[in-house]
């Protein structure tokens, strides 16, 4: 008999409702995007593959183990399975993950620019800088071995020719992450096409990170 988890409905509850924001976005056309959230220390309840976010139901969710074999549901989990359980696997803070599309900010992944320029106060306290990851094929080994050396100092990423990761204590936390990215990636944007962009100055930029230091001990 499968096991249920105290937690799991309102989970699934969740990564519906969630999935079906990120859809209403633009962040997850087609049936692109994935989500995860931790169960315990050893499972996750992910997304499955080839499901629209908008038309996802509780019962399409799918539970694997931390190596990735799914423990149960009736449809696969999704085939980008292997860049969660990298952030998983590095980060046993970390609760939730979030990837998907969003168009501005994977422009800047497809335009091989990473978002660390310091222009924006409120994307250095709540995200800090937004490297860019190297190209690696979708599905394969590839993309978690291009995220693994930035998966530790930061809460979000960009992956080149491809989209946008961001994780977590709690799947709402890693979904606002994404929706800072893109916020931040469009201020970016902006900045360079007026022709001004001002990066923030290194003592008020020292200032604000010492801030953010403070915030994220707090919160833990």
């Amino acid at each position: 008999m499968e096991r249920i988890w105290e937690h799991e409905v309102p989970l699934r509850r969740d990564l519906r409702r969630l999935s079906k924001r990120l859809y209403r976005l633009g962040f997850t056309p087609g049936t692109s995007g994935n989500l995860s959230v931790r169960l315990d220390s050893k499972f996750i309840l992910a997304t499955p593959t080839g499901v629209s976010k908008s038309m996802l139901s509780k019962e399409d969710m799918v539970i694997v183990d931390l190596d990735g074999k799914q423990y149960s549901g009736s449809r696969k989990v999704t085939s980008e399975i292997g860049m969660h359980l990298a952030v998983y696997n590095r980060r046993p803070d970390i609760c939730a993950v979030v990837h998907s599309h969003p168009p501005i900010a994977t422009g800047f992944a497809c335009s091989g620019r990473s978002l660390d320029e310091p222009l924006c106060s409120e994307a250095v306290m709540s995200l800090g800088a937004v490297p860019l990851a190297r190209y690696a094929t979708t599905g394969t080994e590839e993309v978690a071995e291009s995220l693994a050396e930035f998966i530790p100092d930061h809460e979000a990423i960009l992956m080149a020719n491809h989209g946008v990761v961001t994780y977590g204590k709690t799947l709402m936390d890693a979904f606002m992450k994404m929706e800072t990215v893109e916020h931040f990636a469009q201020v970016n944007l902006i900045a360079h096409h007026l022709g001004s962009a001002t990066p923030i100055q290194k003592d008020q930029l020292a200032a604000l990170l010492d801030a953010r230091s403070r915030y994220v001990m707090n919160a833990a």
